[in-house]
């Protein structure tokens, strides 16, 4: 006989249920080095991967023991023969079997008021055996659709993986959704046939995060540029249907600092945020839902 863990019951009790997020509290913080300022988190495979702007681009690998994030001592840096390529990272999109795209914002002037936004295809496999992005930099990709800032994330639609990226600014703010094997060979996001749909959103968008169970995106924000946390939950299907973000629940906070990112865990009432800030830069929050 089979034997599954609580967690995993949960999950499987929540995926055949319709679930809305009622709210988000923060239990416990905690400072971690090295990451500059972190810019987001990816959860992979039973790894958390958190990535931020240090002197160069770097990634740390963690595990979850209990309440706290164990280092690994695996730290990759997004350079090439030491130049730094990937300096702002801005979302991973990973999914077995699909490319892997990482974003990244270049600053165009020393007032921050002029940015460019890139896409970089790359081979993950590789980059985490060698720990840098020699040999592994498949493709450059100008995000040239964007209005500011590229936000890389997997999103599933009738039955079928996207790439989706979102804008930071705040005016005229778009999740768009590109096909992945087209894109991976593509010099700006702008050529015809890579774009799927898109959709309209609110500002100031650091992250994406995809639920798949749920069919829910999470739009990871601030509240007003560069400070204050907020999530907003959309239904993805509507919001893609309708063209404008579809918002079932936002849920603000008081943390003042910038939020970066947010993944759940493998207990879909338990996720984890983080934040630019240099001390306590990562939140374990609970989720509590209620069905529709």
């Amino acid at each position: 006989m089979k034997f599954f863990s609580a967690a995993v019951i949960v999950g499987l009790v929540m995926s055949t249920l319709t679930y809305k997020p009622l709210s988000v509290s923060i239990y416990k913080s905690l400072t971690l080095d090295s990451l500059g300022a972190c810019q987001g988190i990816s959860f992979q495979n039973g790894k958390y991967f958190l990535y931020g702007d240090r002197e160069v681009g770097v990634m740390r690998a963690y595990t979850l023991k209990g309440d706290s994030l164990r280092y690994d001592h695996n730290e990759y840096r997004f350079t090439i023969k030491g130049e730094n390529i990937i300096k702002h990272p801005t979302g991973i999109a990973f999914k077995k079997g699909m490319p892997t795209f990482i974003g990244n914002s270049v600053r165009q002037n020393a007032a921050g008021t002029s940015w460019k936004a890139v896409i970089y295809a790359i081979d993950w496999s590789g980059f985490l055996k060698t720990k840098t992005l020699d040999g592994h930099l498949l493709k450059t990709i100008a995000d040239d659709a964007c209005i500011q800032g590229a936000r890389p994330e997997y999103v599933k639609h009738k039955g079928k993986w996207f790439m989706a990226t979102a804008d930071y600014g705040n005016k005229a703010n778009e999740v768009r959704l590109y096909d992945a094997a087209k894109l991976a060979k593509a010099d700006k996001t702008s050529e015809k046939g890579l774009l799927y749909k898109k959709f309209n959103c609110s500002p100031w968008v650091q992250n994406l995060h995809f639920i798949e169970n749920k069919g829910i995106l999470v739009l990871i924000q601030n509240q007003v540029e560069g400070r204050k946390w907020r999530l907003t939950f959309l239904d993805l299907d509507k919001s893609i249907t309708n063209g404008k973000g579809e918002v079932i629940k936002v849920i603000d906070t008081d943390k003042a600092d910038e939020l970066e990112g947010f993944t759940l865990t493998d207990n879909p009432r338990k996720g984890i945020a983080v934040s630019s800030s240099r001390k306590n830069n990562v939140s374990l929050v609970n989720i509590n839902w209620s069905s529709n």
